[in-house]
């Protein structure tokens, strides 16, 4: 109750979560790419989903657990794949896959976490999703799929949509650099978040450890050569068939925004699709998540599974979702404004506050499962009108 008093929403969070961690780390994870236009975008796509609230329902008693790829989930809404996670908070990918696991809900830990999948994989559980940046080598993505599951992740999510680096200016007048190399103006953003420095001194310095694992292995790498040189990041189809004949489980695409790639991307044996503009942070010129969401369901049709992200911030939002034709709906960045505010029990109270807002929402509209939201449209764009 006292949480919910100080942290009612994942603003309130948010707004602490920016004075406990150095700047130069803030600039990091809030920012995106360019003028930085798609998160506006996404939140207008999400505010222009308006409902019909419900009269003479009777009593309401929402439902909020879901059945996705194999796995029964305990809210409609999971932890995206965030790199450098622990850059953000001391010790975050462990912190988030253990509330995932408390909480029953899907933990994806990315290529270019701070920690090894055989660290977080035994925390997460049957919880566990692992995302793929392609490597350029295929003994080493053999190898990193071996390890993926052999640590327990039962899902493989591969990203597409970061076939090069971006500039992300917010970043780069930040100066930080992956692994960060430490200057004195860096060092005294550091000294006025002392729980933050405190923490990292106890976990280590934030790394590439998965990737670093592998640099030996490359004969063509230079000796100074940053981890990052490892991923190829712009996978092909034959690539995709590769990776769906390497892993036996369910396998999800992600950053997945066209289309007209929808009915080849479920020809190809893909399991799921994860809509997503990667939060502003790749292409400044993307459109709304949601937007994206609508044309790739009317391509599909009802039953093919639709995971998205892109501005998500409350219940509301993941109903909004579920309208335009979601299965299930991810947040990244505001798990880590969480632990930036809370620590590690700021997790488990945004999984609360997300768990409240759907619940009143829900009885707002007289609706008892998120699938239900899309009966209660008030207003919902015509993709075709806007071609």
């Amino acid at each position: 109750m006292a949480l919910d008093l100080r942290f009612p929403a994942l603003a309130d969070m948010k707004h602490v979560c920016k004075r406990r961690i150095p700047r130069f780390v803030w600039e990091y994870l809030d920012s995106a790419t360019g003028t930085e236009s798609v998160k506006p975008r996404n939140r207008q796509a999400l505010d222009d989903i308006l409902f019909r609230p419900a009269i003479l329902r009777g009593p309401i008693t929402p439902d909020l657990t879901v059945q996705l790829l194999g796995q029964s989930y305990a809210l409609p809404v999971g932890i995206a794949p965030v790199g450098m996670s622990g850059l953000f908070w001391p010790g975050a990918e462990a912190a988030l896959a253990r509330m995932a696991q408390d909480m029953r809900l899907p933990y994806c830990l990315s290529t270019v976490a701070t920690r090894m999948p055989e660290e977080i994989g035994p925390i997460a559980g049957d919880m566990g999703w692992f995302q793929l940046y392609p490597p350029r080598d295929p003994e080493i993505r053999a190898d990193i799929l071996r390890r993926a599951q052999g640590a327990g992740f039962r899902v493989l999510v591969l990203t597409v949509d970061v076939p090069g680096p971006s500039r992300r200016e917010r970043q780069l007048r930040a100066q930080l650099a992956i692994p960060p190399k430490l200057t004195p103006r860096m060092l005294a953003q550091i000294a006025r978040c002392p729980a933050w420095a405190l923490g990292t001194l106890r976990h280590g310095q934030p790394r590439l450890r998965l990737m670093e694992s592998y640099l030996k292995l490359d004969g063509n790498a230079p000796s100074t050569a940053h981890a990052g040189y490892l991923l190829r990041a712009a996978p092909d189809w034959d690539y995709l068939r590769a990776l769906r004949d390497l892993w036996p489980g369910p396998l999800v695409v992600k950053g997945v925004l066209d289309p007209d790639d929808a009915q080849p991307l479920r020809a190809a044996g893909v399991d799921a699709i994860w809509v997503s503009n990667h939060g502003g942070r790749q292409f400044d010129g993307a459109p709304a998540s949601l937007d994206a969401l609508r044309r790739i369901r009317a391509v599909l049709g009802p039953e093919f599974p639709l995971i998205v992200d892109g501005g998500i911030e409350s219940g509301l939002d993941v109903l909004r979702a579920f309208a335009c034709g979601a299965n299930f709906a991810m947040l990244g960045r505001g798990w880590h404004y969480a632990l930036g505010a809370l620590g590690e029990c700021g997790p488990a109270h945004l999984a609360h506050v997300l768990r409240e807002d759907l619940i009143a929402n829900m009885t707002q509209m007289g609706i008892a499962t998120p699938r239900e939201a899309a009966g209660q449209v008030w207003t919902l764009p015509d993709p075709a009108a806007e071609t």
